[in-house]
């Protein structure tokens, strides 16, 4: 099923291949298309927004850790469905 990316009040962000890279690389593809599409849209732009590589790299694992462990979202609680 194809995301509804529609009601985005951001533009859509381009998905980085480092971050996908890291969402097949950490089997966490199915737990990251589950959330939200402006979720989806926050990360990737938060991640690759960073100016240093340092950042990118430890935002990209706090993602890859909420989306393993459930519950936050960009270290804010998060019910999901």
């Amino acid at each position: 099923m194809k995301k509804d990316f529609s009601s985005l009040k951001r533009p859509k962000y381009p998905m980085p291949e480092f971050i996908d890279e890291a969402l097949a690389k950490h089997k966490l593809y199915e737990k990251y298309e589950s959330r939200p599409a402006y979720q989806q849209n926050d990360y990737i732009h938060w991640i690759s927004s960073a100016k240093r590589e340092e950042t990118r790299q430890k935002r990209l694992l706090q993602m890859l850790d909420e989306l393993k462990k459930g519950g936050k979202y960009m270290n804010m609680e998060y019910k999901g469905k």
